[in-house]
């Protein structure tokens, strides 16, 4: 699944809905390039689902059937006026039996790896962080000690 167009997207959504839901997808279905920490979205005031592409490029199948599945779950439970949400029984029953993935798997480009070590001068601790902290604010949450930076991003 290397590309896909809009009008690819939506047959794949209304072959999912009928197979898995037996019933039709008749709304909207759209990329979103500006999602970037989730697979897909359900938009209920449009109901319309957004889906990441970068996932439609980097993933397999597998996982773009189940973020497709996820959302059509949202869809359908939305539609009939039942409990839609992530915490509602309703959706999560409907996951189980469709068979669809409670979250997605984080995309292979976006998996961060840390950048910033800091070591504790009193107690020894490390600390591995993404982001650069500030030595003069932050102290060791263990005992409290002056930290000091091992290496400065690799």
């Amino acid at each position: 699944m290397n590309s896909l167009n809009e009008a690819e997207l939506y047959n794949l959504v209304d072959r999912l809905s009928r197979h898995y839901f037996h019933k039709p997808f008749s709304h909207d279905v759209i990329f979103n390039h500006r999602l970037r920490t989730t697979g897909g979205r359900y938009m209920p005031a449009a109901k319309t689902i957004e889906l990441n592409p970068k996932y439609v490029l980097e993933s397999s199948e597998e996982e773009v059937m189940g973020i497709l599945k996820h959302e059509l779950c949202h869809y359908h439970l939305h539609i009939e006026g039942k409990g839609y949400r992530h915490g509602d029984r309703d959706f999560k029953a409907l996951l189980k039996q469709t068979g669809s993935p409670r979250h997605c798997s984080p995309l292979p480009s976006a998996e961060k790896r840390p950048k910033y070590r800091y070591q504790c001068g009193q107690c020894g601790y490390i600390y591995e962080r993404i982001r650069r902290i500030n030595l003069t604010k932050y102290r060791c949450g263990k005992c409290r000690g002056q930290l000091v930076m091992l290496n400065g991003g690799a």
